[in-house]
């Protein structure tokens, strides 16, 4: 049942939910939360179409809340709300209200959106994109106890993720961290099956990811060793290689679907890793609404240590360089090459004269010869010096 409602309040709103719930015979409430969605005219359609299918595992009260200031001055003088109420048919058990926010009346969406709130329960804030700097101090993320916002849909992504750590709050989250849940989850089963030490790890990613960015951060802070960042050519990430002590634990996703685990000592096998759809990531961040800490360490663990120049530095390393160290700290920077330290010996056999360690062996070993054969010609006179000595 749809109810149009043009240049409205939030009190006819009400009444209008109240006799849509009574049309379709369900007059009484069975949702679990609100969720509000902030966004524009132009990416409405597929925000609230993820959030219409989350709602069928967690039924909610969802609030679109579209601002259009206008661009005239006459028309950003007005101030006027149209709506549109949904109940039942794709709504499922839950409610859908559009707020069309014009004029003056979009700079002041708390006052219209509080009184729209599902009465002792949760409030979870999502903004597909345009995220505020400060999510937790906006007017609406206040309301909330989660607010989700998206790196991948900002221009620079890696500078996103500095923000999100300078800003965090208990209670925000982010897509990008739910993007890797399931890579988390396979990699943490694998090295549940090998207790090898683990000296260092590859993540390889597409250039302007910012989910391969946080699990570079996530294994290096977990782990506690050197993480080298590449690129590729995606689509997303493409693989995670951890080097032990028995050899490369190695998850490749290259057709963006069906991975790839090999272990050392193991048969390979096949792991569905497929690229969830946004409605998968929003029913995933709805099933939990205390504080995410581990998102919380591993965003704050060092985003300055992926790159200064941000992804694109990143593209660039590649090229010449192709990686871009995450090391944890208290960790020597020096362990964290292993690939530059075979190519000594490579060089320079063992053995060699041009081999650099035996260079400062060689002087300390003629320095105590020297004094052995003056001793024999001497050896009463030494001999007596030695009884003055003792």
């Amino acid at each position: 049942m749809n109810i149009d409602l043009t240049d409205t309040t939030s009190s006819r709103i009400n009444s209008a939910l109240v006799q849509a719930r009574r049309a379709t015979g369900t007059p009484a409430v069975g949702m679990v939360l609100t969720l509000v969605i902030v966004t524009d005219e132009g990416n409405h359609y597929d925000a609230l179409r993820a959030a219409s299918e989350a709602s069928k595992e967690h039924p909610s009260r969802t609030l679109v809340v579209i601002k259009r200031p206008g661009r005239s001055p006459r028309d950003r003088k007005m101030a006027r709300m149209d709506a549109e109420v949904r109940v039942g048919g794709e709504t499922g058990t839950g409610e859908t209200v559009l707020l069309r926010l014009h004029g003056e009346l979009a700079n002041h969406a708390y006052s219209v959106v509080l009184p729209l709130l599902l009465p002792d329960a949760p409030v979870v804030v999502w903004w597909p994109e345009d995220a505020p700097e400060h999510p937790a101090e906006d007017l609406l993320g206040q309301l909330a106890q989660r607010r989700i916002t998206d790196a991948q849909a900002t221009e620079d992504p890696v500078a996103a993720l500095g923000l999100r750590a300078a800003t965090y709050t208990p209670g925000d989250t982010d897509l990008a961290w739910t993007r890797i849940t399931p890579w988390r989850s396979v990699l943490a089963a694998a090295l549940d099956q090998r207790h090898s030490p683990i000296t260092s790890a590859v993540v390889e990613g597409e250039a302007y990811n910012p989910s391969s960015e946080l699990l570079a951060l996530w294994l290096a802070q977990r782990l506690g060793v050197p993480v080298d960042r590449q690129v590729s050519e995606g689509p997303g990430l493409t693989a995670v290689r951890l080097e032990t002590a028995d050899g490369v634990i190695c998850l490749d996703r290259a057709n963006g679907s069906l991975a790839e685990l090999a272990m050392p000592g193991q048969p390979d096998r096949h792991v569905a890793l497929q690229r969830r759809e946004m409605s998968e990531l929003i029913a995933e961040e709805l099933r939990r609404l205390d504080p995410d800490e581990i998102y919380e360490s591993s965003v704050k663990f060092g985003v300055s240590k992926l790159g200064k120049g941000g992804v694109g530095t990143l593209e660039r390393d590649a090229k010449a360089a192709p990686a871009t160290q995450v090391v944890p700290p208290g960790a020597d920077p020096l362990p964290p090459l292993p690939t530059r330290d075979p190519e000594a010996p490579s060089e320079h056999a063992p053995g060699s004269p041009k081999n650099p360690p035996q260079a400062p062996a060689q002087p300390p070993v003629p320095k105590p010869h020297p004094p052995k054969p003056q001793e024999q010609p001497k050896s009463q006179g030494q001999k007596a010096d030695g009884k003055a000595d003792k």
